[in-house]
């Protein structure tokens, strides 16, 4: 497990592939090769990051290590078999297409357990209330770095009551002009002023 630990910390894709068949080879189970291995990686990236040794480069490629990680290990995979901290649906809001911040929350939440669904940038609203219905998850995450697109949070969350949705879920903001006040006002549950703290109300939530 320890190869496995240290390809996700190295940013290896490589090793981190080499050492997943191994692991198979050696009749490991995959979900013990994600949980005790990549995962574990993950966490040390995310404290790396939250410790100012690693920065936005460095989180990206973590992501994308586990990822060529998952590729060798999802064949051996069983449904139910490893269990996330939740389930949270991402997105920039229709007509902003600003990501960075996001794909920073989206490191993060990775290496915290969650299993994340990215939506990308521009998102109607109908699209993440498309995503609630299909993947029952627990959190929404929006972001925009533009006051005029801020608005596009509030539609969000008007379309996902129409659906009868927005009880059955989290909804947390984000992005340069968001603030609590504006959260509060248009129905969210929480603003993060940057990814770190974002992640931590996150965790706060599904701990309750």
């Amino acid at each position: 497990m320890g190869k496995l630990r240290d390809a996700i910390v190295n940013l290896d894709t490589d090793g981190v592939q080499k050492a997943c068949k191994e692991a198979v080879d050696a009749s490991i189970p995959a979900y013990k090769a994600v949980t005790d291995g990549m995962a574990k990686g993950m966490r040390i990236v995310g404290q790396k990051y939250e410790n100012k040794e690693y920065f936005l480069p460095e989180l990206i490629m973590a992501r994308e290590t586990m990822r060529e990680g998952m590729k060798v290990l999802e064949p051996y995979l069983k449904a139910g078999d490893i269990k996330t901290a939740g389930m949270v649906v991402i997105g920039t809001v229709k007509g902003d297409l600003h990501d960075i911040g996001k794909n920073v929350v989206i490191s993060l939440l990775n290496a915290a357990g969650f299993d994340v669904i990215d939506l990308g940038v521009d998102v109607p609203s109908k699209d993440f209330v498309k995503a609630v219905e299909n993947k029952k998850s627990d959190i929404v995450g929006m972001s925009a770095l533009l006051s005029v697109t801020m608005v596009e949070m509030e539609n969000v969350i008007k379309a996902l009551r129409e659906a009868n949705l927005r009880d059955k879920v989290k909804i947390i903001v984000g992005g340069a002009p968001v603030t609590q006040e504006y959260a509060e006002m248009i129905g969210a549950d929480a603003a993060a002023r940057d990814a770190l703290e974002g992640v931590n109300i996150c965790k706060s939530w599904v701990k309750k």
